[in-house]
């Protein structure tokens, strides 16, 4: 069955899409990836899309017009990967606006913005959307969704298999090894905490929103990292949380960025931005090593996907700090590293029509597995 994955994530850059075909058992398809296409958005649309995830209010007109606009960037994208309508099925993640996980005996919500009928109306195919709805009322954190996913279609090797998306947050993937005592343990993950959202916003704040990423790490390869903040950063609450977790721009977003720049008193912008690079590589290593220490689980490969696999400085300083782990991109596993999350709800929509549960209780907190998203057909 073919299927087309659209995903826009927490960087709000644009929509990726992919035309994937997929076969076989469920738990482990055959699969091959077809196509890829990224959708930018215009930049006024991504400079609402960060206002809106960041709590800026707005005029619950400008709500009805965002929604039609991501709308229609998501039709765009679809029809650039898939110019002649193979793919019987989309799975659309929406845009990710707010996200609230379960707290203090609350129960969590998360909005991905998305007009799905006008979708499938635009595509004249049916659309599954609204996926971390149902891991939500299950008591879940609703995310991430991405770790059964990457199980299925990375498969296992000889030890656990550390898989980490670097996009405007940082969020991993732990799969078992195949054989020996752990091969029949659940699939484990959870969102780490910023990757580029905090760089973004502050290469938006230095270059005066010239630059609204640091393309290549460049000014963080001229500036040095302060890391004595940054050991004080990892003791804020959110990172000694145990998993379930996760989070989004809501926490990591413009007033966050702020708080960090004064602490840093006036740094230069290199520094800045080299401090900001360093910190998520430093909350991965702590996360890894916090796994160790209260599970026993030592990943023998971290595998990188997403924009932030592309900072070499980023990258280096993964090397660095996760010391004893192969590094590598998802690319050599046939997986680019910018079609990854698109795949995954490509998947997840083929699941949903196979009728197979996409959530994973151990990582998001849920009382059961779910078959996960709403459909909607054309009208």
């Amino acid at each position: 069955m073919h299927c087309l994955g659209l995903m826009s994530g927490t960087s709000a850059d644009g929509v990726d899409a992919v035309l994937a075909s997929f076969d076989g058992p469920s738990q482990r398809p055959q699969w091959s990836l077809l196509h890829h296409h990224h959708q930018p958005y215009p930049l006024q649309l991504q400079q609402q899309v960060v206002a809106a995830g960041q709590g800026e209010p707005m005029p619950a007109a400008v709500w009805l017009q965002l929604a039609e606009a991501i709308t229609e960037v998501q039709a765009a994208a679809a029809r650039a990967c898939d110019p002649d309508a193979q793919a019987e099925l989309i799975g659309c993640h929406g845009q990710t606006v707010w996200h609230r996980p379960p707290a203090q005996g609350a129960a969590g919500a998360s909005w991905q913005m998305l007009q799905a009928p006008l979708l499938a109306h635009l595509l004249q195919r049916p659309v599954v959307h609204n996926f971390r709805a149902a891991d939500l009322v299950l008591g879940g954190q609703g995310a991430p969704l991405v770790p059964r996913a990457d199980a299925a279609l990375l498969g296992r090797t000889q030890g656990w298999r550390a898989l980490l998306n670097l996009g405007g947050i940082a969020n991993l993937t732990l799969i078992p090894p195949g054989s020996g005592g752990d091969r029949h343990t659940a699939v484990l993950g959870w969102d780490c905490g910023p990757a580029n959202s905090l760089i973004d916003l502050g290469m938006r704040h230095f270059t005066n929103g010239a630059q609204p990423f640091d393309k290549g790490g460049a000014m963080a390869a001229q500036g040095r990292a302060d890391e004595g903040w940054i050991q004080r950063w990892l003791q804020e609450d959110y990172f000694q949380l145990t998993p379930p977790k996760s989070t989004g721009r809501e926490s990591f977003g413009q007033d966050d960025l702020n708080r960090r720049l004064l602490q840093l008193g006036g740094a230069s912008a290199a520094d800045a931005i080299a401090t900001l690079t360093a910190f998520p590589a430093a909350v991965v290593a702590q996360d890894l090593e916090h796994l160790r220490q209260r599970r026993g689980v030592a990943p023998i490969e971290l595998i990188t996907a997403g924009g932030g696999s592309q900072n070499p400085v980023l990258i280096d300083e993964l090397r660095r700090r996760c010391r004893g782990l192969q590094l590598d991109e998802s690319s050599r596993l046939g997986v680019p590293t910018a079609a990854r999350e698109a795949l995954v709800f490509a998947l997840l929509a083929w699941w949903h029509h196979k009728g197979h549960p996409g959530n994973v209780p151990a990582v998001t907190g849920a009382r059961r597995e779910a078959v996960l998203g709403v459909q909607v057909n054309p009208a």
